[in-house]
């Protein structure tokens, strides 16, 4: 079974574990926030640090790289040295995470659209989002069956597995994560269909942004296919992914000047009510633990 500790969410910083409950290993997706929270956090979520395997990057900006440094060499000192993991374009476009991996001398696994990643006994899968930034992705994760690819202790942390889809007796977990997109990819429908845990980006009310206090260029950035999913996209996005085995869905990256954290939930609820589903809906903060799974 997979959970996903959602650290931090929002424009001030990002940061997320993916679990495999089975082994009690994890990946890191993105890391904006403070060694401070992040340690704080990943302790209130019951997670042992020393089983993180992999840190993943969705993009080169700020709020989901700038604390990596510092967390990394946090993790150091605790003896976990996980992998970084990146497309080339982020890792040549970002300096904080270049820095970041140099500071420890990181293992650094450059990854493709298309790549089957191998951590914490699960597959991990980028896909291409709509952002405007160097790069952008999310991933999907699927729980591999222990013991059904051998040798995979002794793969890379984060290399192209090759591995093959675990036969019929074992029913896999997976997780969707997609943030910081302005429109749902054809490629973010496919690697997101039957996932059962969901974190989807919701971020901005469309009327609040348009009459709140941004400068015009920023609204249009922000309401561009290049910016961010607004409630009703995600209501949209929902409305088709939503199936009678997805466990939960967690609403992500919700601006704390142009929505609310009500919103959101609402809109992910009525969904769920109208399709007769029993999933449970979530909202992640800015600055509290909200864990989904």
């Amino acid at each position: 079974m997979l959970r996903l500790h959602i650290l931090a969410s929002g424009s001030g910083g990002n940061a997320a574990i993916a679990e495999n409950a089975a082994t009690g290993e994890g990946v890191l997706i993105d890391c904006g926030i403070c060694k401070r929270d992040f340690f704080a956090r990943a302790e209130e979520a019951g997670f042992n640090l020393e089983k993180l395997r992999a840190v993943v990057i969705t993009h080169d900006h700020g709020d989901h790289t700038k604390g990596l440094g510092v967390v990394l060499r946090g993790l150091a000192k605790a003896g976990a040295h996980p992998a970084v993991c990146a497309s080339e374009a982020v890792f040549a476009a970002s300096a904080p995470l270049r820095e970041a991996v140099a500071s420890v001398g990181a293992a650094f696994e450059p990854f493709y659209f298309g790549d089957a990643l191998m951590a914490a006994g699960m597959v991990v899968r980028p896909f291409c989002t709509s952002h405007d930034a160097a790069d952008s992705c999310g991933f999907r994760f699927d729980e591999l069956a222990a013991g059904s690819f051998p040798g995979e202790e002794a793969a890379a942390p984060c290399g192209m597995s090759g591995v093959a889809s675990p036969d019929g007796a074992f029913d896999p977990d997976s997780l969707g994560y997609m943030t910081d997109t302005g429109v749902v990819t054809d490629e973010a429908w496919e690697a997101l269909s039957g996932v059962h845990l969901l974190a989807l980006e919701s971020n901005h009310d469309a009327c609040m942004l348009q009459t709140g206090p941004y400068p015009y260029v920023i609204k249009q950035r922000i309401a561009s296919v290049r910016g961010h999913l607004s409630n009703d996209q995600a209501r949209e996005a929902l409305d088709s992914l939503a199936h009678e085995n997805l466990r939960a869905v967690a609403a992500m990256h919700v601006s704390q000047e142009n929505n609310t954290y009500r919103l959101p939930r609402e809109t992910f609820e009525a969904v769920i009510a109208e399709r007769g589903l029993s999933t449970t809906v979530s909202v992640a903060f800015q600055n509290r633990l909200v864990t989904i799974g």
